[in-house]
């Protein structure tokens, strides 16, 4: 996959070219041509209000989707296989798609099909692939499951050293950890990343190669020119503003070197748009339990011998009333931790939570009213939040500030267990944001933008005067009839509406003389006889 300037997917202008795209009619070479920088992904062509695909790619959508392939036209000769899916719909054919190993380019129209037609009568409104969806690079609700992380992992080497870098994108998590042959096939056991990104040249006959052939992750092969350490550390700097990744840690070249290959990526498939990601965090190697893949699957830790979440280890103990504490919960018990302090500190808020159970109760019936923040976040910031998103935020910040006070009743936050005092004291500071999207949202917002009627009425008085106009235009207008005709003296005056004059004031002609002259000449323009 390639990343491609928004002017080589905008137009048809190589279908006067000679090859497979000769004849073509001016859409079908726009698609063509669009298709070619995407071969390896099925492409979403966006035609009003469906998402069609031709070709190829219609004939493997048809068939994972359980949809009907249609024909639409000819190409060289032969009919063009077609399917399509309804734009309010697709999320879940989506979801499906991906479920069985494709990636998908979604291609919008970036033009008002008048401004196109302004062009000439044969003239293409103009289209751009805005994102590419992968395995790995999913933030929809309906695409991802609330109790589990979505990890895309690059696997690098760089300096003779292996390294992994993981992000889930949903919640803005970035990690990089050093690894070796020995413990490759278990650290991405414990991982277990939707899609793996790696270097071709790991691919081609290494012993890399022969583990990763065991794994059970979609690989997605890239350029080594990808994974760059230096590009790396280049962009990692810029993408958080600082001088320096010491803060963060010392990273190794291999490090540096898969974590440029995920920004990469996720610049690729975002089309520019990056997500929001947390400073990169590093994992030792002896942070955490090394587990083999053999010995992950017979403990069923996550996972049962068939597969399934039910009956694990994590499905008997998981009491969690939140999607971002399952993933937490999830994340632990994957890869356990081998520090002791750590372990002690989780043991201690275990301890204090089972000693009070008053506390434990009111947290947990709190948290049971918080929205997946994290993942509300994550849409936002790559603008594809609604208005439900906004209210996630409002949400969880309120429930956030109560379980503040909750925490601190009886005692400061001081008189807690360290890492409950830590978890307090991050969950304040947000008042202001709180009251603003508490006073300019409506309790229960749409789920989409062009629904409109999100904004809670007297936020904003522009806004008001304009809904009020909208909702009770029948009787301004009759109000300012009624002005009109006091005014005037004509009794007969009337306001109508038409395509051509749009409001105006109708009387008859012997009336019209009178708004002609003065005074009312200065008032009222004579448009038509």
């Amino acid at each position: 996959m390639n990343k491609h300037s928004p002017a080589k997917h905008s137009g048809a202008k190589r279908a006067t070219r000679s090859g497979p795209n000769a004849g073509a009619t001016p859409m079908m070479a726009q698609y063509l041509a669009i298709k070619a920088d995407y071969p390896d992904c099925l492409l979403f062509y966006r035609m009003g209000d469906f998402y069609e695909l031709f070709f190829e790619d219609a004939a493997r959508a048809a068939a994972a989707l359980d949809i009907a392939l249609t024909k639409r036209g000819k190409h060289l000769g032969t009919d063009i296989p077609m399917a399509g899916v309804p734009i309010h719909a697709a999320d879940a054919y989506l979801a499906r798609l991906i479920r069985a190993g494709y990636k998908v380019a979604v291609c919008e129209q970036v033009e008002d099909p008048a401004a196109a037609r302004k062009r000439g009568a044969k003239a293409v409104v103009r289209r751009e692939v805005v994102r590419v969806v992968t395995p790995g690079t999913l933030t929809e609700e309906a695409l991802l499951d609330a109790r589990a992380n979505n990890h895309l992992a690059a696997l690098a080497r760089a300096g003779g050293e292996l390294a992994l870098a993981w992000s889930d994108m949903s919640t803005g998590s970035l990690f990089a950890m050093a690894t070796s042959l020995e413990s490759l096939a278990a650290d991405l056991a414990g991982l277990a990343p939707g899609e793996l990104l790696v270097a071709g040249s790991l691919l081609d006959g290494s012993s890399v190669a022969e583990i990763l052939a065991e794994v059970d992750a979609g690989i997605s092969r890239r350029d080594d020119r990808h994974f760059d350490s230096v590009a790396g550390e280049r962009k990692l700097r810029r993408y958080f503003a600082v001088r320096s990744l010491e803060a963060y840690g010392s990273f190794s070249r291999a490090e540096l070197a898969a974590l440029a290959a995920l920004l990469d990526y996720l610049e690729e498939t975002q089309k520019g748009r990056m997500p929001r990601l947390l400073p990169p965090q590093q994992r030792r190697r002896d942070a955490v339990m090394q587990i083999d893949a053999a010995t992950r699957r017979n403990l069923e830790l996550v996972r049962t011998l068939s597969g399934e979440r039910k009956g694990s280890f994590l499905a008997t103990i998981d009491c969690c009333v939140t999607g971002a504490g399952a993933r937490l919960l999830a994340a632990r018990i994957g890869a356990p931790s081998t520090d002791l302090a750590v372990i002690e500190e989780r043991l201690d808020s275990v301890a204090h939570f089972v000693a009070d159970t008053s506390l434990r109760e009111a947290v947990r019936s709190r948290l049971r009213g918080c929205p997946d923040l994290e993942r509300a976040l994550a849409r936002i910031g790559l603008g594809r939040g609604g208005p439900r998103d906004l209210a996630a935020v409002r949400d969880a910040l309120s429930v956030a500030a109560g379980l503040r006070a909750r925490l601190g009743e009886g005692t400061s936050l001081a008189g807690l267990p360290p890492e409950l005092a830590r978890a307090g004291d991050a969950l304040g500071g947000h008042h202001d944001l709180r009251q603003l999207l508490e006073t300019a949202l409506v309790a229960e917002p749409p789920l989409v933008t062009r629904d409109g009627g999100y904004i809670a009425p007297g936020f904003d008085a522009a806004l008001d005067e304009t809904r009020t106009l909208r909702d009770e235009s029948r009787r301004h207008v009759a109000a300012l009839e009624a002005r009109y005709r006091e005014e005037t003296g004509i009794s007969s005056l009337r306001i109508r509406h038409n395509n051509v004059l749009g409001y105006h004031i109708d009387v008859s002609a012997k009336a019209a003389e009178a708004l002609m002259r003065p005074p009312l000449d200065r008032r009222f323009i004579h448009r038509q006889t």
